[in-house]
């Protein structure tokens, strides 16, 4: 079997992908993650994870690299990782009583004949309408800083949604599983 390598430094993507007992090292990609003048959000997360395994591949002349990138949106406005308490609790009062669409884009590139399969799974999180003070509350116990959306749904953030939409719950923390079982079985890796 091919090296597996994860095109990523974050540690919920590696500890997803450790769920498939399979062995893989971790690199991380030097990509500009700037979108384009109106690059709608699943362009940007299917060119980024791409451009990250791409990147990666340069090191790995011989490997299956996987690239991956997400963005969460509210009525059509993109939403980074808020990266301070004011911002996360600024995003989390824009998603109270709203949903919240992630895009999740995967790439399995295989770096030794350039070919590359990528998808954007979709996965959407409905919010209860929540008072500021229940914001703040859990924004201070858990700290979501570098997350996209404000919230770790394997996490405290659960209390945060009133349902949940979509094929991949392992999607919305960053590394659509499901999907990346599939590529790998195109390329031979047949799990389990």
């Amino acid at each position: 079997m091919k090296q597996l390598v994860l095109a990523s430094t974050s540690p919920f993507r590696k500890s997803l992908l450790e769920k498939l007992a399979v062995p893989f090292i971790t690199d991380t990609p030097h990509t500009d993650e700037t979108p384009h003048a109106d690059e709608p959000p699943e362009r940007l997360v299917r060119r980024l994870a791409e451009a990250k395994a791409r990147d990666v591949a340069s090191r790995h002349p011989d490997a299956l690299i996987i690239g991956s990138d997400q963005v969460a949106c509210v009525e059509g406005r993109v939403q980074g990782k808020p990266g301070s308490r004011e911002n996360a609790i600024a995003q989390l009062s824009q998603a109270s009583g709203r949903a919240v669409n992630f895009h999740t884009g995967l790439c399995l590139l295989d770096s030794a004949t350039g070919r590359a399969q990528v998808t954007v799974e979709p996965f959407t999180v409905h919010f209860r309408s929540l008072a500021r003070d229940q914001i703040e509350r859990y924004v201070d116990h858990e700290r979501p800083f570098d997350c996209a959306g404000s919230f770790k749904s394997e996490g405290y953030g659960i209390t945060l949604f009133s349902a949940l939409e979509g094929r991949d719950p392992n999607s919305l923390i960053g590394l659509p599983l499901i999907a990346l079982v599939e590529m790998l079985e195109k390329v031979g890796i047949a799990l389990p």
